[in-house]
């Protein structure tokens, strides 16, 4: 007969055994367990060891492109502005290696810049709206009057500058008098809204409108500053022969100006837009739109979100 205490003894026995089982098996399970993991990471490692390897090839694909682009630009666009006039417009967040290329394009295209004009943060903030109608409807020239549509800051003062900074679409003459292309800048500027070098902006025939990626300097999103410079490039275009909007990928996306463009089937319709100026396809694409928009036409080139095609003439694959 089998005693308590034996009995006792038996069950801490069982315990013990089931105790080292387990400690055994999990020991067995860990080490497993932490070589699958080992394998696992040092398969993500060479995935993204590869993954790097493809991105560098890939930068240096589009770096020998972008070579190739400047060393043929010239050509690309020769004579496609020839003896034609072009003022540039740029928005605060405008890269000055865009403006500097592009002003040399256009250069080489035959065409000349008759004067640079920089918009400041003032100008696309929403809360300046009033100070800016008000700064704008107290220098309108003598004979112009400003289109009734044109009632958001931005239509507004593109409707004012196009008058004073854009020649006569019909018979290519200045719209107002010099004198009066002074006083709309000066009390601009006086405003905190505009910047540019005493003398040197005369009116042109076309108009570039420079933008950057759509954001602010703090990294956030541009809230409805796209909308603003969207619709002040439409508003010098009605009042030229032509403008373009160029700007880099990221200005084509969500609140961005371009992506404003794109998404109005009444700005799109008059005004060229570029997402890829800050590659010199698309800087030479800029040039070809200037020439496109003497021809009555539009487009939306690039690569980003809307974009019908590449550059000019040359469709998405």
């Amino acid at each position: 007969m089998i005693s308590l205490r034996q009995h006792a003894i038996s069950i801490a026995a069982i315990f013990l055994a089931l105790a080292i089982g387990v400690v055994l098996g999990s020991g067995t399970l860990s080490g497993s367990l932490l070589s699958g993991l080992r394998d696992d990471k040092s398969d993500l490692q060479n995935q993204v060891g590869d993954l790097n390897s493809q991105k560098n090839a890939l930068n240096e694909q589009l770096n020998t492109a972008d070579n190739f682009d400047a060393a043929v630009s010239g050509r690309v666009v020769r004579d496609a502005l020839g003896q034609r006039t072009v003022v540039i417009v740029t928005t605060p967040d405008a890269d000055p290696a865009d403006l500097d290329a592009v002003t040399r394009l256009i250069g080489a295209a035959g065409g000349a810049v008759t004067g640079r004009v920089a918009l400041t943060d003032s100008f696309v903030d929403a809360a300046n709206s009033d100070q800016l109608r008000t700064a704008v409807t107290n220098v309108i020239p003598a004979g112009i009057q400003l289109r009734t549509g044109a009632v958001d800051q931005g239509s507004l003062a593109g409707d004012l500058l196009g008058s004073v900074l854009l020649l006569n679409p019909q018979n290519a003459q200045p719209q107002s008098t010099p004198e009066e292309l002074g006083v709309a800048l000066e009390a601009l500027r006086a405003g905190g809204f505009v910047a540019y070098d005493n003398g040197a902006v005369k009116p042109a025939q076309l108009a570039v409108v420079l933008t950057g990626s759509g954001a602010r300097a703090d990294g956030s999103d541009g809230g409805n500053r796209g909308s603003i410079v969207a619709r002040f490039a439409a508003a010098l275009d009605a009042r030229g022969a032509g403008t373009v909007l160029a700007g880099r990928p990221g200005s084509a996306v969500g609140n961005g100006p371009i992506a404003v463009v794109r998404s109005d089937t009444a700005l799109s319709t008059g005004v060229t837009t570029v997402d890829d100026v800050n590659r010199e396809s698309g800087r030479i694409t800029t040039v070809l739109g200037l020439q496109e928009q003497l021809g009555g036409t539009a487009g939306r080139y690039g690569t980003g979100p809307g974009a019908a095609a590449v550059t000019v003439g040359a469709p998405l694959g």
